[in-house]
C-alpha cells in the first residue's frame, strides 16, 4: 500500500485551502498531517502528499487510502486528521 508523493522541506506553519487544512509537518521522518473537506477524495489525497513530501513513493499510516490498479481508493472522513510519509 505504498502511495507516491514529494519530500517537503516546509515548516510546521498551519495552512488552511477550502479542501484541507495543513495540521504540520515533520521533516524527521518525511510525514505530513493535514484534514480534508467534505467531497475530498483519495485521488486529491494522493496528489497532495506526493506533492508535500516530494515523492510518489508515500503511504497513509492509518491506510485511508492505497493504490490500486487505476489509482488511489479509499473513504476519507472531513475533518478528521490524516498523516502520509515518504518511503
Amino acid at each position: 500500500m505504498i502511495l507516491a508523493f514529494f519530500v517537503a522541506t516546509a515548516s510546521a506553519t498551519a495552512n488552511s485551502h477550502e479542501n484541507y487544512t495543513q495540521v504540520g509537518i515533520t521533516p524527521v521522518n518525511n510525514c505530513i498531517q493535514f484534514t480534508v473537506g467534505s467531497g475530498t477524495g483519495c485521488a486529491w489525497m494522493g496528489n497532495y502528499c506526493a506533492n508535500q513530501v516530494g515523492t510518489f513513493n508515500y503511504y497513509f499510516p492509518d491506510s485511508v487510502c492505497t493504490y490500486q490498479t487505476g489509482g488511489c481508493v479509499g473513504n476519507p472522513v472531513a475533518g478528521k486528521t490524516y498523516s502520509c510519509c515518504s518511503v
